[in-house]
């Protein structure tokens, strides 16, 4: 199954009316990035806290940007690890305050710095200095970059393609959670694969011995299943942004970027 793409048509992916993510704005407040841009000029340990979550999960487009601007793996890998060093090491969050909404925005702007930083100066010890601030296995990181079909793409559409996928896998794995959580692990599994494919004639029929459900009640869990994947996705968005404004536009961004 391709579990990074989500079926909706046209309208599906705007927000239903009294949505908590448009409609309360002081909600933000609390997401990872909106952490990181009110800590300020003061150190702040909920904010190192908030910004190591946000790398962690999205090391792989990064690693994915500087792969294709022509490094070898492990150069790849080295430069992204250096980088989170420096990130997660700053004692200020003065310049990270000065971004503007996202952090997407703010990742890819904070590594072309950084890496023309390494081209002019070739410092090793700007690379981590063998101290691993991010677990990233290179093997691991080569096989999910080398997931995507090779293409001519510039290394920002790789980039924006890597945080696209990577934003529907953390969605998808927020969603199998709260199956597994309620005791419904074994009907996620089971009609999971409809989250990117529609259903053909007679595969409800099929299932419904086996979960104990008529067809059309599994049509129906189907549909609510598939509602919950866009929630859960704009969750996961909402974490990298500081506003509602801000949400929608990641949101349509996303989806384009998926061909949606």
């Amino acid at each position: 199954m391709r579990s990074t793409e989500i079926i909706m048509d046209s309208h599906e992916h705007k927000p239903p009316p009294g949505d908590a993510a448009t409609t309360a704005p002081a909600w933000f407040a609390t997401t990872h990035w909106s952490v990181v841009l009110l800590a300020g000029d003061a150190e702040s340990p909920q904010a190192s806290s908030a910004l190591e979550k946000l790398c962690r999960t999205y090391w792989l487009p990064l690693y994915s940007y500087v792969r294709r601007q022509g490094y070898r793996p492990h150069d790849a890998q080295d430069l992204t690890q250096g980088f989170f060093v420096r990130l997660l090491r700053m004692k200020s969050f003065a310049e990270v305050s000065q971004a503007k909404g996202k952090f997407r925005t703010f990742l890819l702007a904070s590594l072309n710095h950084f890496l023309s930083d390494e081209r002019d100066h070739a410092r090793a010890e700007k690379r981590g200095s063998g101290q691993a601030i991010i677990s990233l296995d290179e093997t691991e990181a080569e096989q999910r970059y080398l997931q995507v079909p090779a293409s001519d793409d510039t290394p920002e559409k790789v980039f924006d393609r890597r945080w696209a996928l990577t934003v529907m896998e953390e969605a998808l794995q927020r969603l199998r959670e709260e199956y597994a959580a309620s005791a419904r692990q074994e009907l996620f599994e089971h009609l999971s694969k409809f989250l990117s494919s529609e259903a053909t004639a007679g595969d409800y029929d099929a299932l419904a011995p086996k979960l104990g459900m008529s067809s059309s009640a599994i049509g129906v869990t189907v549909h609510r299943l598939r509602q919950r994947y866009r929630e859960c996705v704009r969750l996961e968005l909402a974490q990298t942004v500081a506003s509602p404004d801000d949400l929608e536009e990641e949101m349509n961004y996303l989806f384009t970027v998926l061909g949606c």
